[in-house]
């Protein structure tokens, strides 16, 4: 269930940051591939982009660490949905409400600690997270919106088909 299904989601949530985020700096998705010894190689220090800016080794590895940083926050926003959706395995969400305070707390908690491991100076050198613009944090939301759909779908179809097929290869 967690990486077989709503693993995927949440994968693909981060790879899509990523992906952004690449993009809004010039490096559209197809110009990415074949390019990792160029990126990594600190004697080149003029990799040009998809639309022919050059970027120091510096510039590209500060790049990559702020997309490596977005794919955390993203995994940790897609998480809100699965922390929700793990709630109950038939009910609906929406029947059973949020009044678990403890699972509020962390949903906070967690969400507090993505910014403050972001926003923190000093982050850059020790765990290499570089602060984001806040509009890097939006892209994984629709994934989430998946996640809760889909999990909302799944438990419908549970409830209306107990002991089918699909209780039998989703319900854990």
């Amino acid at each position: 269930m967690a990486y077989g299904q709503i693993g995927m989601i949440q994968a693909a949530a981060g790879f899509f940051v990523y992906f952004v985020i690449m993009a809004e700096n010039g490096f559209l998705p197809l110009h990415l591939f074949g390019i990792r010894k160029q990126w990594d190689s600190k004697a080149v220090n003029d990799l040009p982009d998809s639309y022919g800016q050059e970027w120091t080794y510096r510039d590209r590895k500060t790049l990559e660490f702020t997309c490596h940083t977005a794919f955390f926050v993203s995994i940790v926003i897609v998480q809100w949905a699965d922390l929700i959706v793990c709630k109950t395995r038939r009910n609906s969400i929406i029947h059973q409400g949020m009044r678990n305070w403890a699972l509020n707390f962390g949903l906070i908690f967690e969400t507090a600690l993505a910014a403050f491991l972001s926003y923190t100076p000093g982050m850059d050198k020790g765990l290499r997270m570089f602060p984001l613009k806040f509009v890097w944090w939006l892209p994984a939301i629709p994934f989430m919106f998946a996640i809760f759909i889909y999990d909302e779908t799944r438990r419908f179809y549970l409830r209306r088909n107990p002991g089918g097929w699909l209780e039998q290869e989703t319900y854990y």
